[in-house]
């Protein structure tokens, strides 16, 4: 009989190599045998974050069909691409921003300025104007009418009121409206007039702008003329507290994850978050505008929103940094009336002077379009160093360096030194008055005058 010995080989632990694969390598670890591997790698951030600033070119495309100043901007509940906007010259378009066409558009919706623009449901849309009608429209292609988007268009309904309407927004989930002018209405869409009125004891205020709360819909939040920011609670039928302010404000917008959480945009160049739960003090103030802000809207996640300005700039900011935000701007673009963040996060809309909207992205450097996993890989490593190397103060000079433009720069340097020198005037002050007798206070605590209840 013969044996046979057979050799038994440990099983590999490596797959074989596909094409295309790259060539492995064997890296020492030893840090003591790398002793450039540091430089190296700041090398690469200061080449990522350049690489930054080179490919941030965050306009995508201006959306036309206005001929007068873009007003109101409302993004429809359940999609990603579609927005109605309103206009002074009484003009509402619902535009399709993906295939950049218009789904319907009607020149004479309202005698005057349209004011207020939101959904009602998917296929219904209500506009207000100055001409102090409310109208109910329908947004698909072939109305129940029959008009198609050539025919010529009439609302499903109009709520006649009093006086011109400021702003309008739906309830979430009842088929009920609120609306602004000299008072806070609410009303039923099957109803022809108001169900109630809601206004503080002793307001004589005209309300600019109204927001229901996106959690608790029975709560809404208004501001006014005379610098006013009050919440209603539409169970009850009257207002519940009320804060005025050093500055009015001109807009405001709910956080969509902390409900207690509002944005207000104000005449005095900030904008500013407050918990509703402690109205004296905002939680963060936050500062770059150098005029007033004209309007303001939440990305979807919570992490960031956007604001516009009379300073004829669009400012993307981070929740909780109140400095140094992202600065949007064309040569051609005029006063930024109205801005919205469209429901994926991704893109960044504003309305101007000039009739325009325009389509920003989000993130000015981001690639647009399908992406292989090799390069994906690159881009988070690239995250990755930035992330790591944000403390240097190379890397973060390159970061945070922005293209302003020139009336912007001058009148920012203009306020830094109108600022410096209250500052200095203050501290002056305190320091040849008897000690104690004048303490210096907190910004936080300047902003609001009053709190009542």
């Amino acid at each position: 009989m013969v044996k046979i010995s057979v050799l038994q080989h440990a099983p590999s632990t490596h797959l074989p190599a596909r094409p295309g694969d790259p060539t492995p390598t064997s890296r020492n670890l030893d840090p003591l045998m790398h002793p450039f591997a540091r430089a190296r790698e700041r090398t690469r951030a200061l080449n990522a974050v350049k690489m930054e600033r080179i490919f941030a070119k965050p306009f995508i495309a201006a959306l036309e069909g206005h001929v007068d100043a873009v007003e109101t901007m409302a993004r429809k509940p359940g999609t990603l691409n579609v927005v109605a906007s309103g206009s002074w010259d009484g003009g509402m378009i619902v535009h399709d921003i993906s295939l950049r066409r218009h789904i319907l558009r009607v020149d004479e919706a309202h005698k005057g300025k349209i004011s207020g623009v939101c959904f009602a449901d998917e296929d219904r849309l209500l506009t207000c104007g100055v001409d102090r009608n409310v109208k109910l429209w329908d947004t698909r292609e072939v109305d129940e009418n029959g008009a198609g988007p050539s025919d010529v268009r009439k609302p499903l309904n109009v709520f006649p009121g009093k006086s011109a309407f400021n702003s309008i927004d739906h309830h979430r989930t009842d088929p009920i409206f609120a609306t602004a002018s000299n008072i806070v209405q609410i009303w039923d869409e099957t109803k022809s007039a108001p169900i109630s009125n809601l206004s503080f004891p002793t307001s004589i205020e005209t309300i600019s702008a109204i927001k229901f709360n996106l959690s608790e819909s029975s709560v809404l939040a208004s501001i006014g003329s005379d610098r006013t920011f009050t919440l209603y609670d539409i169970r009850t039928g009257k207002a519940e507290r009320r804060i005025v302010m050093q500055m009015r404000s001109n807009a405001l917008s709910w956080s969509p994850t902390f409900p207690t959480t509002i944005l207000l945009a104000s005449e005095d160049h900030n904008l500013y978050t407050f918990d509703i739960r402690s109205l004296k003090t905002p939680s963060q103030i936050y500062k770059a505008h150098v005029a007033a802000v004209m309007s303001c809207d939440w990305s979807p996640t919570g992490h960031q929103f956007v604001s516009g300005g009379w300073d004829r700039t669009v400012r993307i900011w981070q929740e909780g940094r109140g400095t140094a935000p992202e600065v949007y701007h064309t040569k051609r673009m005029q006063r930024v009336t109205s801005t919205l963040f469209t429901s994926d996060a991704k893109y960044v809309l504003s309305g101007s002077d000039d009739g325009n909207i325009r389509i920003w992205k989000a993130r000015a450097h981001e690639k647009l379009g399908i992406l292989d996993s090799r390069e994906r890989a690159a881009i988070e490593y690239r995250e990755s160093l930035k992330q790591k190397w944000k403390t240097d103060a190379q890397v973060n000079k390159i970061s945070r360096t922005r293209h302003i433009p020139k009336p912007v720069h001058k009148a920012g340097q203009l306020k830094r030194t109108m600022l410096e020198a209250q500052r200095v005037k203050e501290e002056r002050r305190r320091k040849h008055t008897r000690a104690g007798e004048s303490k210096p206070t907190a910004e936080k605590r300047k902003v609001v005058i009053a709190e009542q209840s």
